[in-house]
């Protein structure tokens, strides 16, 4: 007999169950659709059996996770339409465009014909409500089977040597890969949108907030270009799947890859640079991005390009404007909003950016935090005729929050480690989850926090970046993609003991674990190979810049 918790009840089982049969009328009682589970603080599917005693945890599609779920779902559908329709071709998951995935097709035209027949055949799969079961194989029968089916979908597996137990999941004879869990049956998925995307097509999907409706199709061009530019260099390097970074790692040409990759950032932080000296209006440089973009050093490395340009870089803190504590806005709770633009005193902020711009001399603030308010020490701040502003923050994207400059002064930079690195043609590489593993590094390095920490704070840095940063990065005038293709291997011998240190009976080991399963297919890349100058040293330490 099996106990069983769930929402502060104990359920004895006298048989084996799934997840679905034992809580079947709470499922069916819930607000929004019941996508997944954490059992034993483990990501499963609803039908999950029941083995052992333990507690569960139902995730719904208003959930960060239940979104993911969703998503990996349509993709595993996806690829199941298209290998019945076109079974000698190629779909190639490519990159995430705001509660869209861009796919790329291999020689095939995509027409209006095309897309709706993809549109028909997942409808279908969707409306018979397939059951989606997980295989488990052992390398022999793993052996056996990649040896018959003569296929790629999830070697990557196989080749990891530590691996005793292949995965698969299968959906009546189609069957495929994925890191992540998938929902139990394909009915759950029932709203989607197939459009066509420049060279490829969007499968679009509702949004977290909105679960049970598609959002808008806002257009995001600037995004999709810097995302395009990478990934089609990476592709001319060979290294856009992990096998391939892997292979680089095994056959000792890693090194080549680091140095062409860093120097491609160096590239693009000289090109805004000279973008922004060629433009004498500019007096301003806006800069912002979502947590762990490595905003810091990619500042001072443009603060380096610009004095190659004659510019010298002046930096204010858009934290010393805050107002006063007791004007601060709260939040829902009752607590102080710290991230809402009106924490910040616009009205003295850009009185004092338009004194600077025309020349005359400001006492800066300083705010005590402690105190809960602005002081002035004496330190001030007047700007040469060879000196720009440079101001990083997170509403720096936000017209509101320089209202009265001038359009034609500001230059705006939105920054973010846009990863183009893939799994496998199904299975990708989260941009958040990149950041996430950063900022775990970072946060035990040079703040003393946990990987538990992290982990259990990250949602709320998530709802931030929706509400601040991500509605206004089409209003930047460059993207620049923090992202180093070999980063993952870089951080992985930091971040896995950090990972593994969380307990299982810790809400966070679900996630966790999750990290786990993605890091363990990375080869190490030694640390002594990253360049001293490199963004990745913000996290790691070790590097050529003060912060």
């Amino acid at each position: 007999m099996n106990k069983i918790r769930y929402n502060g009840k104990v359920i004895e089982l006298t048989e084996e169950m799934t997840i679905q049969e034992l809580l079947k009328n709470e499922i069916e009682k819930m607000e929004n659709v019941v996508i997944g589970a954490i059992f034993n603080n483990r990501y499963v599917n609803l039908g999950y059996k029941i083995k052992e005693d333990g507690e569960i945890k139902l995730i719904d599609i208003s959930t960060k996770e239940g979104t993911k779920i969703y998503r990996r779902t349509l993709i595993y559908i996806l690829g199941k339409a298209f290998e019945k329709l076109y079974p000698d071709k190629a779909i190639i998951v490519n990159y995430q465009l705001r509660n869209s995935m861009f796919f790329e097709i291999g020689d095939i035209e995509i027409t209006e014909e095309v897309i709706q027949k993809l549109t028909d055949n997942m409808r279908e799969i969707v409306r018979k409500d397939l059951p989606i079961e997980q295989v488990v194989m052992n390398r022999k029968q793993a052996e056996e089977f990649f040896d018959t089916h003569r296929t790629t979908k999830g070697k990557l597996q196989f080749d990891l040597l530590d691996n005793q137990e292949i995965y698969m999941y299968y959906c009546e004879d189609y069957y495929n890969y994925c890191y992540g869990t998938l929902a139990s049956r394909t009915g759950i998925t029932k709203i989607f949108e197939i459009v066509r995307y420049d060279d490829g097509l969007l499968l679009r999907y509702p949004s977290s907030d909105k679960p049970n409706q598609l959002p808008r199709l806002v257009q995001t061009k600037k995004l999709a270009w810097a995302l395009n530019e990478y990934d089609d260099i990476h592709k001319i390097l060979n290294v856009n799947l992990v096998y391939k970074l892997n292979k680089a790692v095994q056959e000792n040409t890693i090194k080549d890859i680091i140095m062409l990759d860093e120097a491609l950032h160096e590239k693009k932080i000289g090109n805004i640079a000279d973008e922004i000296a060629k433009d004498r209006n500019i007096k301003m440089v806006l800069i912002a991005g979502p947590s762990s973009s490595g905003k810091t050093t990619f500042a001072q490395r443009l603060g380096i390009q610009l004095k190659i340009n004659k510019l010298k870089p002046v930096t204010i803190s858009v934290d010393n404007y805050f107002v006063e504590r007791k004007d601060n806005p709260k939040d829902e709770h009752g607590n102080y909003d710290f991230e809402c633009i009106e924490a910040i005193d616009l009205e003295l902020f850009n009185n004092h950016l338009e004194k600077l711009l025309n020349g005359e001399e400001i006492e800066m603030p300083e705010f005590d935090f402690r105190e809960g308010t602005k002081k002035y020490n004496g330190k001030k701040l007047k700007l040469k005729s060879d000196e720009i502003l440079v101001i990083e923050g997170i509403h720096c994207l936000n017209d509101k929050l320089t209202s009265k400059i001038s359009k034609d002064q500001k230059y705006k930079i939105y920054i973010s480690a846009l990863t183009v690195l893939n799994m496998d043609s199904y299975n990708r590489i989260s941009t958040t989850d990149t950041r996430l593993i950063r900022r775990i590094v970072r946060d035990y390095k040079f703040r003393g926090y946990s990987a538990k920490h992290t982990i259990g704070t990250w949602n709320m840095v998530n709802v931030g970046e929706e509400k601040n940063i991500f509605p206004f990065q089409e209003e930047a005038n460059s993207i620049f993609n923090t992202s180093l293709i070999y980063e993952l291997g870089a951080l992985k011998d930091v971040v896995m003991p950090l990972l593994e240190e969380i307990k299982q009976e810790e809400p966070e080991y679900a996630e966790a674990r999750r990290l786990i399963n993605m890091l363990k297919y990375f080869e190490s890349i030694p640390r002594e190979y990253i360049p001293i100058n490199s963004l990745l040293t913000e996290f790691l330490g070790g590097g050529a810049f003060k912060y």
